[in-house]
């Protein structure tokens, strides 16, 4: 059994074999999270990879599903830490993924340089408002506004603990896609493959996921566009196939 707090309940990971603890008035995983997690290149048979901004822990959970490798997330809000924590034991994942509860401006300097394969990041997408704009919910707000990190703290850490060669992704919002490019470059990642996902034909791309290599030379690839629902409003193959495996 699984201890449950407040509001949280079980859900099914999607097409994989695995359940996650979520709480509407805390945090639930989102489409980005999912799409991340299915875009970003990882090895299969061994690896360290590092999660920052993790939640409750859906993308460690969704990347131990395509790698045998090691997968630690970072999320400096105990809550979401805690409810990670214990998704991770219900799933008897414990050998393979790990969670830290701490700021991701201190994870180079607490986990070392350089010592990773992959890092992804599902970061705050919206600079802080004024405080009247703020939503009421703490929890909510610090993960949808640079309160805690920005862009620029998520970018340049994840450079300081990826290895040379090694692979970094980000989902953002387009909006973001030049400042993501700039940063990148700043630190040292070389954006090498771009995903512009699309509510539904005939509407403005509303996600951004973007992969880079570490110390790489400049050569981008833009990827076919991804259409989340199609004229029914149903969603598409493709989002079918991601979301709950082919059929």
């Amino acid at each position: 059994m699984v201890e449950l707090k407040g509001d949280e309940r079980l859900d099914y990971l999607l097409a994989e074999d695995l359940r996650i603890i979520q709480s509407p008035s805390v945090f639930a995983f989102s489409l980005d999270a999912v799409l991340l997690a299915k875009f970003v290149y990882v090895p299969i048979q061994k690896g360290k990879l590092v999660d920052l901004c993790s939640g409750n822990g859906v993308i460690p959970l969704f990347l131990s599903t395509r790698t045998k490798g090691s997968v630690l997330g970072v999320e400096i809000q105990e809550r979401l830490y805690d409810m990670a924590v214990r998704s991770i034991e219900y799933n008897k994942l414990g050998d393979r993924i790990s969670m830290i509860h701490g700021d991701l401006k201190e994870m180079p300097q607490q986990l070392g340089y350089g010592k990773y394969d992959v890092v992804t990041c599902n970061p705050p997408y919206f600079p802080t408002p004024q405080k009247k704009e703020i939503n009421g919910n703490e929890h909510l707000a610090i993960a949808r506004h640079e309160i805690l990190c920005t862009l620029e703290d998520a970018i340049k850490a994840s450079s300081q603990l990826v290895r040379q060669g090694g692979k970094v992704a980000f989902v953002h919002r387009p909006g973001r896609l030049i400042d993501i490019v700039e940063l990148m470059r700043k630190y040292r990642l070389e954006p090498k493959r771009i995903q512009l996902v699309y509510p539904k034909l005939g509407k403005e791309a509303n996600t951004l996921l973007v992969e880079a290599i570490k110390g790489g030379n400049p050569d981008l690839k833009i990827e076919k566009p991804l259409f989340v629902y199609n004229e029914n409003n149903d969603y598409t193959p493709e989002i079918r196939e991601i979301l709950y495996g082919a059929e």
